[in-house]
């Protein structure tokens, strides 16, 4: 993905500290799902406006690194992998309509890689939470094994859940921020026909 240079740590320490606030304030239990399907600016938007969702957050999982910076992940030393922590409520869309929406979205087919972007940073993952969201997981790869519309087998990994870190602010939400850079990159990227030739009209936007 392209590199700006430019990140802002304060915003990125909010995140964390606002967002068990932001799982509880209502008295709901909310759950978080959290996704690595390469760029971030490309993940966020399927999921923003889904009834039940409360938030998505473009951030940093499965890493090794304490707080890593965009660059640091992007270059591929702290073993991150670029991806969204939804927070949604359960009693109005289930973990099962998360993971239709992520499949559809992503090329599950390579390592290491989406679209134009490559790197181990770029992956494909789902990181559970809880038990019954690995069970849930496993589940959606295994029956989306036996009735995918292509050939090549599914190497999205499904594994842990640990510490997320929150992207710098100017991530936030890019395709809202800045439409026309984000409409070319995911044009150039090829990500809209790769994901068609996989889903055909099931592909993600």
């Amino acid at each position: 993905m392209w590199k700006i240079n430019l990140h802002s740590r304060l915003f990125t320490v909010l995140l964390m500290l606002l967002a068990p606030v932001a799982a509880t304030a209502s008295g709901t239990a909310y759950e978080k799902a959290t996704f690595a399907g390469g760029c971030f600016w490309c993940m966020e938007r399927p999921f923003d406006g889904l009834p039940g969702v409360i938030s998505v957050t473009s951030g940093y999982a499965g890493g090794e690194t304490n707080n890593p910076t965009y660059e640091e992940v992007s270059a591929g030393g702290t073993g991150h992998a670029e991806s969204v922590q939804i927070v949604f409520d359960p009693s109005r869309i289930s973990y099962e309509k998360l993971l239709t929406v992520y499949w559809h979205n992503i090329d599950p087919t390579v390592k290491d890689r989406q679209f134009c972007d490559s790197g181990h940073q770029y992956r494909s993952a789902i990181f559970y939470h809880s038990e019954e969201q690995r069970r849930r997981a496993v589940q959606s790869k295994e029956a989306l094994e036996k009735s995918k519309p292509f050939r090549a087998s599914i190497v999205t990994e499904v594994t842990p859940a640990g510490a997320f870190y929150p992207a710098e602010e100017y991530h936030q939400h890019y395709y809202k921020k800045n439409p026309l850079r984000y409409a070319f990159y995911r044009r150039s990227c090829g990500r809209d026909q790769r994901l068609k030739d996989l889903w055909g009209k099931e592909a993600g936007h």
